[in-house]
C-alpha cells in the first residue's frame, strides 16, 4: 500500500496544474481519463464553468478557517479525481480553499485512470467513485482517513432517488447540482473538519 501511495503522490498534480491540464485537454476537444466521448467532454466543459464560479463564491466558515490555521500536525491531502466528474467539480474548489488556509496541508490531485492501484484501495461499495480525499501523515504517508465521493446529504439524495426510480438519470444529476448549490459547501467543510479534529 505504501508504494502505491508513494507512486500516486509522485504522479500527482497541484490544484493549478490539475486545472490547467483539464483546460488544455478541453481545447483539444478531449476530457481526462481513458475513455473519450462527446458526453464526457460536455461534462468537463460544464465542470470547468462550475469550478470557475465556485472558486469565486465558496467561503470557508470563520470557525473552520481558524481551526485549519491552528493545525499542529502535517498532512498530505491526496484527491482522486477526473475532469468530467460532476461531484469532483463541486468538491475540489472547497478542498483547495481549505488546504490553502493551512501551511500544514499539502494538496495533491491524482487522476483516477492514471492511478488504478490507488483507486482500488479506496473503492466505495466496490465502485471506483470519485472524488476521494485521502488524508495522509506527511512524514510517514500513513492513511489517517478519507472522505468522499459525496457529503452525506448528497449521498442520501442519490440513494433515495435510485430507490424510487431504479436509475440515476439526468433529473437525479440536476437535483444533485441543486443540492450542492443550496448547501454552499457547508456539509463538505463540516465532514472534512470532523475527520481533521479527530486526528489532531
Amino acid at each position: 500500500m505504501e508504494s502505491i501511495i508513494q507512486n500516486s503522490i509522485a504522479n500527482s498534480l497541484s490544484y493549478t496544474e490539475y486545472r490547467n491540464k483539464v483546460s488544455t485537454l478541453l481545447k483539444e476537444g478531449k476530457s481526462t481519463g481513458n475513455e473519450q466521448s462527446e458526453a464526457l467532454t460536455h461534462y468537463s466543459e460544464l465542470n470547468e464553468t462550475r469550478m470557475n464560479r465556485l472558486e469565486k463564491t465558496i467561503r470557508i466558515t470563520n470557525e473552520f478557517t481558524e481551526k485549519l490555521q491552528q493545525l499542529q500536525k502535517e498532512y498530505i491531502w491526496l484527491v482522486i479525481s477526473e475532469g468530467w466528474c460532476g461531484d469532483a467539480a463541486q468538491l475540489l474548489p472547497i478542498i483547495h480553499k481549505m488546504a490553502e488556509l493551512s501551511p500544514k496541508i499539502d494538496l495533491k490531485i491524482a487522476f483516477r485512470d492514471e492511478n488504478d492501484d490507488l483507486m482500488h484501495l479506496f473503492l466505495t461499495n466496490g465502485s471506483r467513485s470519485i472524488p476521494k480525499l485521502i488524508i495522509l501523515d506527511k512524514n510517514t504517508l500513513e492513511v489517517l482517513g478519507d472522505f468522499g465521493p459525496r457529503p452525506q446529504g448528497a449521498k442520501q439524495l442519490i440513494l433515495d432517488y435510485k430507490a424510487e426510480h431504479g436509475v440515476v438519470d439526468e433529473t437525479a444529476k440536476t437535483n444533485l447540482q441543486l443540492w450542492y448549490l443550496h448547501d454552499k459547501g457547508l456539509s463538505t467543510q463540516t465532514e472534512i473538519m470532523e475527520i481533521m479534529a479527530a486526528l489532531e
